[in-house]
């Protein structure tokens, strides 16, 4: 049987598919999107994911899976015993309600806001207020999630996919220097202890961290 392909970027949102792979313990084929060089559009991989988006999962049988959300689901399913999601309706309804929160909220529109400012500023004079917008809503989103956090190492009791995405986004709000609320910090800091979060970002170049 083949190996799945994985298609990611360092330090990007592929990031927390990366941990819940190596989490799994999966064999599969990494391949780096170099997005600032434009790779995502390149005929080949478009091939694979006509959006031009990162991750992308390309299963054994040879298709491919896109979209942080759906992949993490489907790995979720396809490797029950490892427990990525509760396993209950209620449990799992609120995994995918937090997972999806993150995913299309905190990162799509709050730090996109951050990192691709151009893409909402069509002039230089609207930058910095869309900057300010952007942290505004990473900062709200985190506190909610810090409130659901109480009490609790993970988002679930137990770590599920919702944890990975919840990762990468602290671990991007810590790079650029957003504060993380108490709990989200405890999260934060209790994921970078996990095994596999490690052996990801040692593999992603972020050794520095465990120096």
């Amino acid at each position: 049987m083949a190996n799945m392909k994985f298609y990611m970027t360092p330090g990007s949102c592929s990031t927390g598919i990366h941990i819940l792979l190596e989490e799994l313990e999966l064999i599969f084929e990494a391949y780096i999107v170099n997005l600032p060089a434009g790779d995502q559009y390149q005929p080949d991989y478009l091939a694979i994911n006509p959006k031009s988006t990162i991750p992308t999962l390309v299963k054994p049988d040879g298709t491919a899976i896109t979209e942080f959300c759906a992949i993490a689901y489907w790995l979720a399913r396809t490797y029950p015993k490892a427990k990525l999601m509760p396993g209950d309706v209620d449990g799992d309804t609120r995994v995918l309600e937090t997972l999806n929160y993150i995913v299309s909220t905190l990162h799509m529109q709050g730090f996109t806001r951050i990192f691709t400012t151009d893409h909402y500023a069509f002039n230089e004079a609207d930058a910095e207020r869309v900057k300010a917008q952007g942290e505004i809503m990473v900062k709200k989103g985190l506190a909610l999630i810090n409130q659901q956090l109480a009490g609790q190492a993970y988002v679930a009791g137990e770590f599920s996919i919702a944890d990975a995405a919840l990762f990468y986004c602290e671990f991007w709000a810590a790079r650029i220097g957003i504060k993380l609320p108490e709990h989200c910090q405890a999260h934060y800091q209790g994921m970078l202890k996990r095994r596999a979060v490690i052996q990801v970002l040692k593999e992603e170049g972020y050794s520095s961290l465990f120096q």
